[in-house]
Parts: C-alpha cells; sequence; structure tokens
C-alpha cells in the first residue's frame, strides 16, 4: 500500500519504517524542517535499538521518503496515520491541537477514499472529533476515521511493531477495516489477534492497558517500602507472587517509580477524562500521588544516611533515561533525583549511554556530564543508580571503591545481590530490602 504518516516522532519513525519494512510505500511529513533534513541524510534522531537498520535499508531501497508538504505526502496514500503529540495541559487533558489541526488540513486536501488513522495515544471520543474536523471540508464519502493506538514500549519498539502481541482497530466502517486487515496481516502470521471493535473502546483500550501496568509498578513499589519498614525482601515477595499466574512477573520490580513519555501523561489524561464524564478514578489517582512520592525517594535515603544536610557532598548519578536502551528523559526519575540533590546543596556528575545530550540541553552547567560511568565516581561521597542499563549490572566494584570517597551506593534500581555488596565491603540502600553494611538503618 501507499501510506503517509503524520509526525516523526518515536511512534511516527517506528511506524513508518516499520511498514515500509513489509513492503509499503511510505511518507512521513513533519513541520520540522531541519529533522526532515536529518531524516533525508539519513540520520536516525532518536536512540531506538534496531531502528537504524531498517531505516537505511527502506531508505536505501526507495520504500521510505520524507517530506514538510502535507499534500504531497498524502496524494497517493490509501492510509494515512496521524502520529502527532497530545501533549498534557495544565489541567491533565490531552491537547489535541495538533491532532485536530492536521485533521482540518487534510479536509481541504484529499480528492479520493482515504482511511485516516488514530496512531496518537487520544482521550475517548477523539474519532468523533477527528471525523467532524475533516467533513467541515471534505464530502464523508471519501474518508473513514480509524482508531488503532500504538503499543510500543520504548527499547522494544521495533520488535513491539513487527511482532506485535495483538493489533487493536476501532471502526464502525466494513470498508476501512478490510484495508486495516490487508495492512496488518504480515504482522500476526504467527495467529496472534487482529482485534477490531467500535472506535470508543479502541481509544479506552490504550489508556486502561496503560493505567493498569503504572498500577502494578506503583503496588509494587508501594509493597517494597513497605518490606523496608518490616524487615521483609522485596525480591522473595515479587518472586512468591509473581509465580502466581494470574498476577504473572512483569512489571513487578520495584524502582524509583515511572517514568516516560507514556505512563504519566496516560494516566493524568484518563483521570481527567473520568473527572468530565463525572466519574473519579480513585484507583487512578493514588497511583499519580504514590508515584510522584516514590521519584525522589532515592533522595530521602541520601539525606537520611548524612543526617539531613547534604550541603558540600557530591554524588555520582548513574542513568539518565527513564528506562535503558532509550535516550528519553520525560519524566525521568533521574530528573527528579538531580532536582532534589542540587535543592539540598549538592553536586551531581552524571553518566548515560544515550541520554546525556538531552539533559545537557535541559540542564546545561548545573550537572557535570562524565565520559563514562567510572569517570563520574572521581572524588563523590556516594554512588546512584537511576536507570538499570546494563552495563551498570556488573561494574568493577575495585576500580569504583577506589574512586568514590566511602564505599556507598544506593540503587533505585535493585541491580545487586546484597550478599555480593557486604562481602565487598560496602555500604549499600536499595529498594524494599535491608541496607547491608549501614552504620545506621535508613529508615531510623
Amino acid at each position: 500500500m501507499n501510506i503517509a504518516v503524520v509526525g516523526t516522532g518515536y511512534v511516527g519513525l517506528v511506524t513508518g519504517t516499520c511498514f515500509a519494512e513489509t513492503g509499503n510505500h511510505v511518507v512521513c511529513v513533519d513541520i520540522n524542517e531541519e529533522k526532515v533534513r536529518q531524516l533525508k541524510a539519513g540520520q536516525v534522531p532518536i536512540y531506538e535499538p534496531h531502528l537504524d537498520v531498517l531505516f537505511e535499508r527502506n531508505i536505501r531501497q526507495g520504500r521510505l521518503r520524507f517530506t514538510t508538504d502535507l499534500k504531497e505526502a498524502v496524494a497517493q496514500a490509501q492510509v494515512i496515520f496521524l502520529a502527532l503529540p497530545t501533549p498534557p495541559g495544565e489541567d491533565g487533558s490531552a491537547d489535541l491541537k495538533y491532532v485536530l489541526g492536521v485533521a482540518d488540513d487534510l479536509g481541504r486536501i484529499i480528492t479520493d477514499y482515504k482511511v485516516i488513522v488514530d496512531k496518537s495515544t487520544v482521550p475517548v471520543g477523539t474519532a468523533e472529533k477527528v471525523h467532524a474536523a475533516l467533513a467541515r471540508n471534505a464530502k464523508e464519502d471519501l474518508f473513514d476515521v480509524v482508531s488503532n493506538p500504538e503499543f510500543l514500549r520504548e527499547g522494544f519498539a521495533v520488535d513491539d511493531f513487527l511482532k506485535p502481541d495483538r493489533v487493536v482497530v476501532g471502526t464502525s466502517s466494513e470498508r476501512a477495516r478490510k484495508v486495516m486487515e490487508d495492512l496488518y496481516k504480515p504482522f500476526v502470521r504467527q495467529g496472534n489477534p487482529i482485534i477490531f471493535m467500535d472506535e470508543r473502546s479502541a481509544e479506552l483500550t490504550k489508556y486502561a492497558a496503560n493505567a493498569f501496568l503504572a498500577t502494578k509498578i506503583t503496588f509494587m513499589n508501594e509493597i517494597a517500602n513497605f518490606c523496608e519498614k518490616v524487615g521483609a525482601d522485596v525480591d522473595k515477595v515479587r518472586i512468591g507472587i509473581g509465580t502466581d499466574t494470574r498476577i504473572g512477573k512483569r512489571f513487578l520490580f520495584p524502582g524509583i517509580g515511572y517514568g516516560g513519555s507514556c505512563f504519566p501523561k496516560d494516566v493524568q489524561a484518563l483521570a481527567h477524562s473520568g473527572d468530565e464524564a463525572g466519574y473519579t478514578f480513585e484507583i487512578i489517582r493514588s497511583v499519580m500521588a504514590v508515584n510522584e512520592r516514590q521519584k525522589t525517594s532515592l533522595v530521602d535515603k541520601v539525606k537520611a544516611h548524612y543526617g539531613g544536610s547534604l550541603k558540600g557532598r557530591r554524588f555520582a548519578l548513574w542513568g539518565l533515561a527513564f528506562k535503558p536502551d532509550t535516550d528519553d528523559i520525560r519524566e525521568a526519575p533521574a530528573l527528579y533525583i538531580i532536582e532534589g540533590l542540587l535543592k539540598e546543596g549538592a553536586q551531581v556528575a552524571a553518566f548515560d549511554p544515550e541520554a546525556m545530550p538531552n539533559v545537557q540541553r535541559l540542564l546545561g552547567e548545573r550537572v557535570t556530564f562524565a565520559a563514562d560511568e567510572y569517570e563520574a565516581l572521581n572524588g563523590a561521597d556516594a554512588l546512584l543508580i537511576a536507570t538499570e542499563w546494563a552495563e551498570f549490572r556488573t561494574p568493577d566494584l575495585k576500580r569504583v571503591a577506589e574512586l568514590l570517597k566511602e564505599k556507598l551506593i544506593f540503587d533505585g534500581r535493585n541491580l545487586y545481590d546484597l550478599d555480593h555488596m557486604q562481602d565487598n565491603g560496602f555500604t549499600y540502600v536499595s529498594v524494599g530490602r535491608q541496607t547491608v553494611g549501614a552504620k545506621k538503618p535508613v529508615n531510623a
């Protein structure tokens, strides 16, 4: 098929590239001229494992193109994907100005039948608003509007798109249903389902999925916090409940809260949608409140260790991205940790394999950025870990000890074995587990 993708962010670029990989001809359009120039030059503006290989191959073979001209992009397209930002407004609602603005523009352009697909995460009822925006300038027999939410995990987005657990399509049009079924057949050859439903249910499915996963993470963080109070080990609890098939093993690892471009924004938008409909999501609002506290819980532990004062101290921070295998720092717990430390008068030396340029643009000279993880340790009072990058999992502990002023680690991701850290003489503070080698209990 001929496909247009409007927007070249994480979702748009992965969507366009992966559709091109299965033989479709894809034109991606964006209003950012510099970004389009980079894309045309073969430069991938985001870090996403395996995306660069597919990106380069499909450009080389002529199946993937980029433009700033919306009319040019959609002229031959049978399917137009809207992969546009829906940032949170001040009240927590999803801002639809980009989605509805492009829909209005498309209504003035299209002259033959198109399937317009909401790929962005949008509130319930958005398909109807997009339909209305199109219908202001285009005959209704020229288009159908479909909701097709994405379920892409940053760091695994390419695999998730090429081998999806399921594809959710919301449409009341048989014509559009057939187009979407043909488009996605190559991705579900192993039997995973394409689930068809109405547009509103499809829109809510995305929000419900993310809210549930955020709730699962937050529940485990609360259990971890309680473990610290009563002397239980959250790792043992996690294994004990994760083997229950009704619960499952995934999203049970405790830490310093969820971040990223999806969970915070989508949970907040779902809560706001509930308010608009006259329904209060009590659980969702609790999840938001607990997660906000969890992001700075590591700073609280550092302050407790030093008796409440961090002025003049220097800390090494490993990890800036909200999760490993991405350069995305949106709502990253590391940013909250940095702000907490700086507010207390401490200095921060940070390292991340991919996300440092993004944080440099945000924080500038307020933070020292190291060439590698060991340089960050030089002269630091302690090490803090905020992102579970693979390269942080087996450090040279002898070298770590030599570079730090004190053999002290605050681990927000539980990367290390307690006995191993104690055997190596470290004071090791983690999440939901006992503190080993400490001068005094962290929660005293």
